[in-house]
């Protein structure tokens, strides 16, 4: 089905299975620098899923480039450690490689006992907040060395390949780039002397390694920083990097500080491929190619179309480690998906905990959360067909219960057909795709528009019931706010009605913030027609942009807090004010709204009363547990929900938003929790 993905590749003299790697991202599962059972079982779980090439990484070479926290085989003790790892993958079938690191004017100094980071030049670093101490030829002379060292190590400890960073704004990637490298000597100032420190780096890996083993490199195919590295200046940089001994090229995008997104849902999925076969048009070595490559027809198109000779999937494994199993056997519809999210994964890291996964409740958990088979099938009753009922229900079938799912709505999905309303989220939808997936594989009957109430649960009887109703929209005490012309925005988000040219929405959370961008868009140029335009020269740049930005309504949000967003995720907050201000979205914070009439909304701000004339007013001040069934129940049967209802012998779980709103994270994890525990 697809067959250029799952052929055979050679990289030097070493035989991969397909052309699917796991990258090198980090995890956080340990805090000492030391792989532990968590790292081995996530990489096990990645290896059996059928990747060609698992990179553990990024490791560190030295104390100073990386510190305390990540991942390191700076000391020949760590070796066992990593022998394991790599028995293990190859156990599977999978080539282990490993993922050199140097974090240079990225390190942050508490990462290093607040010594200072070493770099090209001493250069403010925006990312670690820090001036680095500018490198003398001895400090470079040593991390040349440490880097050659490491690599022999990961030879000696059971790695088939192993692979620099040379991209994301790491100390290799300072040195290439004008930006931070203003050196007067022979590593700074001319295209040959920028790029003469990570190609010495090459040479003396080889030379540490031999000629048969494969070394590769992960480069930037465009920094985009202004001021630095362009994709017109990379494919010459690969080909430094093939002439000094690198046997295979991995292409990425920009460094972390850069304002274009790399890997949420704005990106679009595969979007950075075309900077992969950028540098696969200047060299001969296999290329690769990264970032939100989410499908096995995406997978497929890139090999075949010549963008690239293998694909990585970072996070996509982490959502379905058994993603190339299944597109092998021809059941893509099966592939839990990456929604690019970064709830899970990049937010986690951002706030220093370890990686999990909004949507695979087994990613970090792979030795803990395991599906048991029951010793007595229990029949069990689902009431909401949201994510959390959706997650209780599969995970309860494969335990071996009978189950059926009860949904008072005409569809399977709950919220997400809300969440995915505004621009970029659609991708949200691809796991309603996959629960319809799930429920026909594993036989789960639903019963649809259907309310469920207590006659209904004595009368069906079930052994277990588990409650996943979800929540409401919050009316606030606004006077006013129960007005029948203002909306709420579940009702814009999922309905879309007209709203005119002037819109106030009441909150400043995630919520109303999305609620905003998606009233903002609306009316703008669609990709389509803005490449059209763009094809024919219809219009000069500028009237493009007005046409991008300016849509059929003006936007203003009421805040009563002094900063809006406050739970929005930490790695994507950025982006989502960025796009509010492109579209124009004017955001009052420290605005207390006193009431609405007739679209005229009277706030507080300052101590001044204002007010301000709008054609629509939307509410999105949160929302609250819908607990009908539980307050049924709680009237009906003196006793608490968590233990058994001796009158009826039903046992009860309350999971999702009908417990306490939440996030994805919480609905999903909930629902596989509160169902291997029936």
């Amino acid at each position: 089905m697809y067959s250029t993905l799952f052929s055979p590749i050679t990289i030097n003299r070493l035989e991969i299975r397909n052309r699917i790697a796991y990258p090198s991202l980090g995890l956080l599962y340990s805090y000492d620098t030391k792989l532990n059972d968590k790292y081995y079982n996530f990489y096990n779980e990645i290896a059996k899923g059928g990747a060609g090439i698992v990179t553990i990484g990024p490791v560190g070479i030295d104390f100073i480039g990386s510190g305390f926290v990540p991942l390191s085989l700076a000391k020949d003790e760590a070796i066992d450690s990593f022998l394991k790892a790599t028995q293990m993958i190859k156990s599977h079938g999978a080539s282990p490689w490993i993922q050199l690191f140097h974090g240079g004017a990225y390190t942050h100094p508490f990462l290093i006992n607040n010594e200072t980071p070493i770099a090209p030049s001493a250069l403010f670093s925006n990312y670690s907040k820090t001036t680095p101490k500018e490198m003398t030829l001895e400090d470079i002379h040593a991390v040349q060395i440490a880097f050659a060292n490491a690599a022999d190590r990961a030879k000696k400890a059971g790695f088939e390949g192993v692979e620099i960073i040379a991209s994301a704004g790491y100390l290799i990637t300072q040195f290439l780039s004008p930006l931070t490298n203003i050196r007067r000597d022979e590593y700074g100032g001319s295209f040959e002397n920028r790029t003469r420190f990570p190609r010495q780096i090459i040479e003396m890996i080889r030379d540490k390694v031999g000629t048969d083993f494969p070394i590769g490199v992960r480069m930037a195919g465009n920094d985009f920083v202004p001021g630095s590295t362009t994709d017109t200046e990379t494919p010459e940089i690969a080909r430094v990097y093939e002439k000094a001994g690198a046997d295979i090229i991995n292409v990425t995008g920009g460094w972390h500080e850069s304002k274009v997104p790399q890997l949420p849902m704005e990106l679009p999925q595969s979007g950075f491929s075309y900077l992969a076969m950028n540098i696969k048009h200047a060299v001969l070595v296999p290329v690769m190619a990264s970032n939100r490559i989410a499908t096995p027809e995406q997978a497929e198109r890139i090999l075949r179309d010549g963008q690239a000779d293998m694909v990585n999937l970072g996070r996509v494994l982490i959502a379905d480690p058994f993603w190339p199993q299944k597109a092998k056997m021809g059941k893509p519809e099966e592939i839990r998906p990456c929604v690019a999210c970064s709830q899970g994964c990049t937010d986690e890291i951002f706030s220093g905990r370890p990686v999990s996964c909004i949507g695979n409740v087994r990613a970090g958990f792979e030795g803990e959360r395991k599906i048991s088979k029951c010793v007595q099938a229990k029949n069990v009753m689902v009431v909401g067909a949201g994510v959390a009922g959706l997650e209780a229900a599969v995970t309860a079938k494969r335990a071996g219960h009978h189950v059926e799912i009860y949904e008072k709505s005409e569809d399977i999905g709950g919220q997400l057909w809300t969440a995915a309303a505004p621009p970029h989220k659609q991708e949200l939808l691809e796991y309603i795709r996959y629960y319809r997936a799930m429920l026909k594989k594993y036989d789960i009957p639903i019963h649809l528009n259907i309310v469920v109430d207590l006659d209904l649960i004595k009368k069906i009887n079930p052994d277990h019931l588990i409650i996943a109703q979800g929540a409401k929209p919050i009316i606030p005490p606004i006077k006013g706010a129960d007005d029948s012309g203002v909306l709420s925005s579940w009702d814009v988000l999922k309905n879309s009605p007209y709203l005119g040219k002037s819109v106030a929405v009441i909150g400043g959370g995630a919520v109303g913030l999305e609620t905003a961008f998606f009233i903002a868009h609306k009316g703008t140029l669609s990709p389509d027609m803005l490449h059209f335009l763009m094809t024919y020269d219809a219009l000069e740049v500028e009237r493009l942009k007005h046409y991008m930005f300016n849509g059929s309504s003006k936007v203003t949000v009421f805040e009563m807090l002094d900063k809006a967003g406050q739970d929005v995720g930490k790695s994507t907050k950025w982006i989502l004010m960025n796009n509010l201000k492109r579209y124009g979205v004017q955001i009052k914070t420290g605005a207390k709204v006193l009431s609405i009439k007739n679209g005229l909304v009277e706030f507080e701000k300052e101590g001044q009363i204002c007010q301000e004339q709008f054609d629509s007013v939307i509410l999105a001040s949160g929302s609250t547990a819908v607990k009908d069934i539980e307050i049924e129940i709680r009237r009906r049967v003196e006793t608490d929900l968590e233990n058994k209802m001796e009158k009826h012998g039903i046992s009860f779980s309350t999971i999702g938003d009908c417990v306490k709103p939440g996030k994805l994270n919480d609905a999903m994890h909930g629902g596989f929790l509160a169902a291997i525990r029936i």
